[in-house]
């Protein structure tokens, strides 16, 4: 997840979902300065990732954005944090 959204235009892809959902490939390239190919490649990376869901409607496939995976990173880094938190304040008072 955290390299689907390494990247900017990903990013941009993913907000813009969010904002619109049921977008199509066509719908978000006409909004950006790259190619509807390279929209798709990019949609795909986010899918792969779990922040994307697809739905084909007839010849058109239309995406929706799902932000379990962004909770699930979340709940993460506020572990890691608490985990370094509490490693800080040991060398602090070893320190201090």
């Amino acid at each position: 997840m955290f390299g689907a959204l390494s990247d900017p235009t990903r990013r941009a892809l993913l907000s813009a979902i969010a904002a619109h959902p049921a977008a199509t490939a066509t719908e978000l390239a006409a909004e950006l300065p790259i190619s509807r190919q390279a929209v798709v490649k990019h949609l795909g990376a986010l899918t792969d990732a779990g922040l994307l869901d697809r739905t084909r409607a007839g010849r058109e496939v239309r995406y929706k954005f799902t932000p379990a995976p962004l909770s699930d990173a979340v709940d993460w880094m506020t572990a890691v944090g608490g985990e370094w938190d509490e490693r800080l304040a040991v060398l602090r008072r070893k320190l201090g």
